[in-house]
């Protein structure tokens, strides 16, 4: 298996799956009603069934060790764009992205790249109100276990627990889902994109795995309350949900096995770092 994309899976699924419960200020274009109480919990529980759906983390990090391929910044969201999340929504889902792209960067010891994906993460964090969660100290502690690559990803996933516990005091399962959401995303966009220029059987096939995952994900969106200029997300997910169960029945595993998945996921991705 590739071992950017064994890392990728690894990073964001293992990242993605804290960010399940809730937070501090109100959502912003993400409806509270009187159905959050019941959303939080279906959020967590949903949010644990997408992590238990994920592959071993202890068997991908043996994989990565196993395998080489050199980082490409291209398949990642551009930093640049960070200041143009001004709805609560595109901050939530790209705070998901920027948090993955900034656990893959770290993976590969880019430094510098990985203060930049820091910062992105920063400044959709503080828009979110979940800012405690992401400071030089954590940065710090990074660099300090990078050459562990474990260790690591606990702290980024630490910081992301945190921001999860100050969304959870104040109820907001909209902004959690649609976090976990865009982490899930991003983590299966740049897979698709290292399958092309891979066309691993074994990565074509963790990626078609992902379909459970997907469900808790749509799952833990419909319980959510998102407002109608949002719920394209559900409508897309469930299409993306469409390609995999077609891929699933293939007894064939290749690209164009996954190549509906990819230009659906793409589409999709695309959507969200466009952003509002």
């Amino acid at each position: 298996m590739n071992r950017f994309s064994i890392k990728i899976i690894l990073l964001v699924f293992a990242l993605s799956f804290t960010f399940c419960k809730n937070g501090e200020k109100q959502d912003e274009n993400l409806v509270i009603d009187d159905n959050t109480k019941q959303a939080v919990q279906e959020t967590k529980l949903n949010a644990q069934n997408v992590f238990n759906s994920m592959p071993d983390r202890k068997l991908i990090l043996k994989l990565i060790e196993d395998n080489k391929i050199d980082y490409n910044p291209d398949f990642l969201n551009d930093p640049n764009s960070v200041s143009k999340y001004t709805v609560e929504f595109y901050k939530a889902a790209n705070l998901g992205i920027y948090g993955s792209d900034l656990s893959i960067a770290n993976s590969f010891d880019q430094t510098q790249e990985s203060m930049v994906f820091l910062k992105c993460v920063n400044s959709l964090a503080a828009n979110i109100g979940v800012n405690n969660a992401f400071d030089q100290a954590m940065f710090d502690r990074m660099e300090a276990n990078r050459e562990n690559k474990d260790s690591t990803l606990e702290i980024i996933t630490a910081a992301f627990k945190k921001a999860d516990e100050i969304l959870k005091v104040n109820n907001r399962p909209a902004t959690s889902a649609v976090i976990l959401t865009g982490s899930w995303v991003e983590g299966m966009y740049v897979s698709c994109q290292i399958a092309e220029t891979a066309n691993g059987e074994k990565i074509i096939k963790t990626i078609i795995d992902q379909n459970e995952s997907l469900k808790n994900i749509i799952i833990m969106l419909e319980a959510s309350n998102l407002t109608d200029g949002t719920k394209f997300i559900i409508a897309d997910l469930k299409s993306i949900r469409d390609a995999f169960e077609v891929a699933e029945a293939n007894t064939v595993q290749n690209l164009e096995t996954i190549k509906t998945i990819k230009e659906k996921i793409t589409a999709l991705r695309n959507k969200l770092v466009a952003g509002a």
